[in-house]
């Protein structure tokens, strides 16, 4: 027996894409495109929320009497660590400087006169305006020497003003620890934590019974 032959249903040709116009026609302006109703009606927008924002805004602040609060992990100007003794933490090991993305950062080794320690950096300068702020010299730095503030005032008039030296990254306001910003250690957090763990041990001893 020979098997039927399946016949398929015609098809349908294609339909034609619409045919691109050929000629311009020039846009017809309403009563009120000629009475200029719409710019109005973006003004009056505009208007609203400048007398909303006259009278309470949450987003503009006095400025510089008012600050928003950064976090803790802010990239702010850079910080210069000291010993107890005063002396600068970095040993020049130049491991910053080769970490930095930017090569914004110099420095000059000479020999530190006590023997526990090999070098100290004798010129150490970081250029702001080829920092990009990103942290890697906190985080190549093994001595803790370098870490980062939340302090944005830095306003340079000069490209001498520019390059910050040592005596200038070490300045004794930039260590308050309300300013400290990136860094390897974060107090504040332990605190949190160390409060986290007695409120889960609490609660782990009222459920057991425990006094």
């Amino acid at each position: 027996m020979s098997q039927p032959v399946a016949t398929s249903a015609p098809t349908r040709p294609a339909a034609r894409p619409p045919a691109h116009p050929t000629s311009t026609k020039p846009y017809k302006y309403s009563l009120a495109d000629r009475l200029y109703l719409p710019l109005l009606r973006g003004m009056m927008v505009t208007a609203r929320h400048f007398f909303k924002n006259l009278v309470k805004s949450k987003y503009t602040i006095s400025y510089p009497e008012e600050r928003r609060p950064y976090s803790g992990r802010y990239r702010g100007h850079h910080i210069l660590t000291t010993r107890p003794d005063g002396s600068v933490r970095c040993v020049a090991c130049f491991l910053c400087s080769t970490n930095c993305p930017a090569e914004c950062i110099h420095i000059e080794a000479g020999e530190q006169p006590d023997v526990n320690i090999e070098k100290y950096p004798v010129v150490y300068e970081i250029d702001m305006l080829r920092c990009v702020f990103c942290g890697y010299c906190v985080d190549a730095c093994p001595e803790e020497a370098i870490i980062m503030s939340r302090n944005t005032d830095m306003a340079y008039f000069n490209r001498d003003q520019s390059i910050v030296g040592k005596d200038q990254l070490m300045k004794p306001f930039t260590v308050d620890p309300e300013r400290l910003g990136y860094r390897p250690y974060y107090p504040e957090e332990d605190r949190q934590r160390a409060q986290m763990r007695r409120e889960a041990f609490d609660l782990v001893s009222a459920a057991k019974g425990n006094p």
